[in-house]
């Protein structure tokens, strides 16, 4: 388990040791790093502000901190969290071996747990070193907390307000941030094998057992506790990891439309679209809010239905109730498996795709089927149970251009050995709309902000074109390059379903979608042009 893990400082004597014992070596680990001094006067007692590292490549104009530096961090090796930690686990277990208490209750325990530990060592660390201030004590308490559930040294970097993405590569981390330029920390890490630890770790933590980073499985990808999708590999120049960090787990439609995502008409279409049971595809590049906005249209799903979910990295939380407090529909949330690194005839031992999961799935008898992303392969298993009866099914798909998204599906196809041709008729009795999300971050860099909005809603024919390729129509699109955002364009050939079909408690009389809406806008667009901080504003 991983509550149980012990740090790599810690062997089977010092494991055996009682908590005095603990205390007094963590002491003499700090007394080697820090000779003992006197007591401090009150300016000496405060803690160290933050002290810039030069960096050896760059130099000193280039300085990049170090995570250890940084305000707010610990004033302890990081070893000394390792030892706390495999003591207040060994506590753990042993006040519930058998993991019977609810998680809730083992983590409260973990707390008091830690916070007594930290107490007792802090004592004994006092009567040869600079006595921790209660805020020192209390990070120190934090951290060990994190090594246990959270994202151990490098949630601090997580906590941070606005982050996005935590790009580790060796020792050293660059953040991405919403509405701030990237920042560079050094020293993440004591060594790229602490890193890796680090790494197989949080796997462990976060249930993916199967899951390690090792010479024979050299790439890993699982979700962190908190949500957050990692992925890794030591197949780069040094180990490298990469931290998505999930800031709109519990978004809805109103929150995507309060981040400027989509206009209330789009809101309210698309709501209709979903009660319509439409199929839908979300599309856009990489980091454009795919899954934030499928996560939205989930929790519209009427709580009478049946859903099931299909994910490489559980990612939806669609089987969580809703932040709103809204019921939703019964959900069973399938998450693959990866492979233990053994081959085994033409496969992976172990490994469970999402193309291997949807026999299993439509046996549940689900009224809909949504895949976090289709990939590869699993595209045709999911076009079929659109086109079998799973009206109003969903999933994304990363798509560079909108004009992109017919032949990225029929690539996607053919990978899995259909004709073109086949391809084609089986894309236009699939899905009805496509929603693209488009991704724009150059502001960052003039003092603004990252900007993501859906740019183009298209309509998928049941028929075939020019070409034997799927028609197409534009319902929502830009309206040229002064709003990039997608405004009305063309009537959906479906729009008598979202009229009869669609039911919207939450607006006076509760009226159902109407085609009014689309040519009057009484709901209002975009609310004036996209704030950008370009060189030229």
């Amino acid at each position: 388990m991983a509550e149980t893990h012990q740090g790599p400082g810690t062997n089977g004597h010092q494991r055996a040791m009682g908590r005095d014992d603990i205390a007094g070596l963590l002491s003499g680990h700090l007394a080697q790093r820090r000779p003992p001094q006197a007591a401090p006067s009150p300016a000496q007692a405060r803690p160290t502000p933050p002290v810039a590292v030069p960096s050896a490549r760059t130099g000193p104009a280039a300085a990049v901190p170090r995570l250890a530096d940084l305000p707010g961090e610990l004033p302890v090796g990081w070893e000394v969290i390792e030892t706390l930690q495999g003591e207040v686990s060994k506590q753990l277990t042993g006040r519930d071996p058998q993991r019977l208490m609810e998680e809730a209750d083992r983590r409260a325990l973990a707390r008091s747990l830690v916070t007594t530990a930290v107490a007792d060592w802090a004592a004994k660390y006092a009567q040869a070193n600079v006595p921790l201030s209660e805020v020192q004590e209390q990070a120190v308490g934090t951290a060990v907390f994190d090594s246990m559930y959270r994202g151990g040294r490098l949630q601090s970097l997580l906590d941070e307000d606005g982050v996005e993405d935590v790009m580790v590569d060796g020792l050293r981390a660059h953040i991405e941030y919403l509405d701030r330029p990237r920042r560079t920390v050094d020293r993440v890490a004591g060594s790229h094998e602490e890193l890796i630890a680090w790494v197989n770790r949080m796997a462990r933590l976060s249930g993916h057992g199967e899951r390690g980073l090792t010479q024979s499985t050299p790439m890993v990808g699982f979700r962190m506790p908190d949500g957050s999708r990692v992925t890794a590999s030591v197949l780069t120049s040094r180990p490298s990891v990469v931290i998505r960090k999930h800031r709109l787990r519990d978004t809805g439609l109103d929150e995507l439309r309060a981040w400027g995502t989509i206009n209330p008409l789009l809101q309210y279409f698309l709501r209709a679209c979903v009660q319509a049971r439409m199929n839908l595809l979300v599309v856009g590049d990489m980091g454009a809010g795919k899954t934030s906005l499928l996560r939205a249209l989930g929790r519209e799903i009427p709580a009478d239905e049946r859903l099931v979910t299909l994910e490489s990295d559980r990612e939806l939380y669609l089987d969580e109730p809703a932040a709103s407090g809204r019921p939703g529909p019964v959900t069973y949330a399938f998450e693959a498996r990866q492979s233990n690194g053994e081959i085994v005839g033409d496969r992976r031992a172990g490994e469970v795709t999402i193309a291997d999961m949807f026999a299993t799935a439509l046996r549940y008898n689900a009224t809909r089927v949504v895949v976090g992303e289709v990939r590869s392969t699993e595209v045709v298993p999911m076009l079929q149970a659109m086109s079998a009866g799973g009206s109003g099914s969903m999933c994304t798909m990363h798509v560079r251009r909108p004009h992109a998204i017919i032949s990225r599906l029929v690539q996607l196809c053919t990978k899995a050995g259909m004709a073109t041709e086949a391809a084609h008729h089986l894309i236009a009795a699939s899905v009805d709309v496509v929603v693209y999300l488009a991704y724009d971050w150059d502001d960052v860099k003039y003092g603004g902000r990252k900007h993501r909005y859906v740019s183009h809603v298209y309509e998928v024919h049941d028929t075939v074109g020019e070409g034997g390729r799927p028609t197409t129509t534009e319902i929502f699109g830009p309206a040229g390059s002064q709003e990039p955002r997608a405004v009305f364009r063309n009537m959906p050939s479906f729009m008598s379903e979202l009229e009869n079909k669609s039911r919207f408690p939450d607006l006076k009389g509760s009226p159902s979608f109407h085609r009014s809406w689309l040519t009057d806008n009484p709901l209002g667009a975009w609310g004036g042009p996209l704030q950008r901080k370009g060189p030229t504003t």
